[in-house]
């Protein structure tokens, strides 16, 4: 490990400890880093080795121009007010309470890195999958590697109308040789390459105009190598186009032309079915084989529309079932947490002690934890921004140190008398090196360590930067 000392100031600085080291734990440490008004240091915590959370276990690998945006995250973390800990877990190796002695202020970034359950019968079958999983799996992650998910039958379903569902089945279709140069994990590609999946039926409870995946997702796949798209013409008459938004009307425009078009004979094709929800998941012997649906109605128009079921039932023979109905926060040990929602319970970033409770002092959030999983990576940006705004308006009321009992004391002594190994930024550095060079000699952009023994046996064999 080579954690860089504490930093000094000549003004007393503003001590915070970020958990959670994806793109809203960046953007805090962005705007901390912009104000004027006050001397700050940063220590950035993740409970893996490795840092940029989202980014690098979340976007797809055949998305490297979003992943891009790690070089912005490199620049604040070269600068000498930053440290990172890797493989440090709050709850397990830090409580909050021995947090709170050592900073000023904690912010959680930690995500939401569960999903959202459909709530039907079946639903725990074999073959039936959250989209994070798979998401998570065939980027890597160490926590899901070792998956292994039923691609042996020709059509499976896609719950959801969202980016991370474009995601899955654009990965479930596309070709594996142009996968093969991304930083797409090994074992995955592997068994992609074994797949049988040749359709994928996606599910939308709403209508077309409702769907909530960018024009350019869906575009994407339409324009993947021996991939068709299908929808409904039916679907697309009367639809109004007032009141959506650029994505929604670019969305209608595209399925107008692609009902249009004649019909293809591509040996690949996605089905687009709107209108329609789960009702059960058919098994048999334990095993998912197909997948009740209710048709649905719209009531009114725009994206505000709801939808109703008619009682007109239909089973989808499918293989296997991915649900992309949305992410959810996994409870932190010793935090409060909105079970319902899936979040932190907070007042504009400031963390309550319950529902509707008082503020817990000099604790924040920001990100997905914070308001929930929605936009893309950049719509973190704004929003770690107005909780350092109250981070800041709060040392009004609570000056600096008021009640850190260490205050000269670094963390870093603390998780080594703890026998916690945390990893530093220059580890990381040397991590990044290793899995590039390995990329490289196998036509790759990079090729990534997603076993944790594997991470630190490569650190105990790596040669130290220079």
């Amino acid at each position: 490990m080579s954690l860089p000392t504490a930093a000094t100031s000549a003004t007393m600085p503003l001590r915070v400890a970020i958990f959670g080291s994806g793109p809203s734990g960046f953007y805090t440490v962005e705007a901390l880093f912009k104000q004027t008004r006050q001397a700050v240091l940063v220590d950035m915590f993740d409970r893996l080795p490795v840092p940029f959370g989202l980014v690098r276990y979340g976007v797809a690998p055949d998305h490297q121009n979003i992943k891009a945006v790690i070089k912005v995250y490199e620049k604040l973390a070269a600068d000498a007010r930053f440290r990172f800990f890797g493989n440090v877990a709050l709850g397990e190796d830090l409580t909050l309470d021995e947090v709170l002695r050592h900073y000023d202020q904690v912010v959680l970034t930690t995500g939401c890195a569960s999903d959202k359950r459909m709530g039907i019968p079946e639903e725990d079958a074999s073959g039936s999958y959250a989209a994070t999983d798979f998401v998570a799996w065939y980027n890597g992650h160490p926590d899901y590697r070792d998956l292994q998910f039923a691609l042996d039958h020709e059509r499976v379903a896609v719950v959801g109308v969202g980016n991370v569902a474009m995601d899955v089945t654009r990965i479930l279709l596309k070709d594996r040789d142009q996968l093969a140069t991304s930083d797409i994990e090994n074992n995955a590609l592997a068994a992609l390459r074994q797949s049988r999946v040749r359709e994928v039926v996606l599910l939308g409870r709403r209508g077309p105009a409702q769907a909530a995946f960018s024009n350019k997702e869906i575009r994407e796949i339409g324009e993947l190598d021996d991939v068709a798209i299908d929808i409904d013409s039916a679907l697309l008459e009367n639809v109004a186009v007032e009141g959506l938004d650029k994505d929604a009307r670019k969305n209608i425009e595209y399925f107008r032309e692609l009902a249009a078009a004649p019909v293809s004979n591509k040996a690949k094709r996605v089905t687009l079915r709107f209108l329609t929800s789960p009702i059960a998941i058919v098994s048999s012997q334990g095993k998912v084989a197909g997948l009740k649906i209710e048709r649905n109605r719209l009531h009114g128009q725009g994206p505000d529309a709801k939808a109703s079921g008619t009682g007109e039932f239909e089973t989808l023979a499918v293989g296997a079932v991915f649900r992309s109905i949305g992410y959810r926060g996994v409870p932190i040990p010793g935090l409060p947490f909105d079970d319902k929602t899936g979040l932190l319970p907070n007042r504009e970033g400031r963390v309550l002690t319950a529902v509707g409770g008082e503020v817990l002092p000099r604790v924040y959030c920001a990100g997905w934890i914070k308001r929930g999983p929605s936009g893309l990576v950049g719509s973190n940006k704004p929003d770690a921004a107005a909780t350092v705004a109250q981070m800041l308006a709060d040392l009004d009321r609570t000056p600096l140190q008021a009640n850190r009992d260490v205050a000269n004391a670094d963390v870093a002594d603390l998780l080594q008398a703890k026998n916690v190994r945390a990893i530093g930024y220059d580890d990381w550095r040397r991590l990044d090196e290793l899995e590039l060079e390995r990329g490289k000699a196998k036509g790759k952009v990079r090729e990534k360590f997603s076993d944790l023994r594997q991470i630190f046996a490569a650190l105990d064999a790596a040669t130290p930067l220079a």
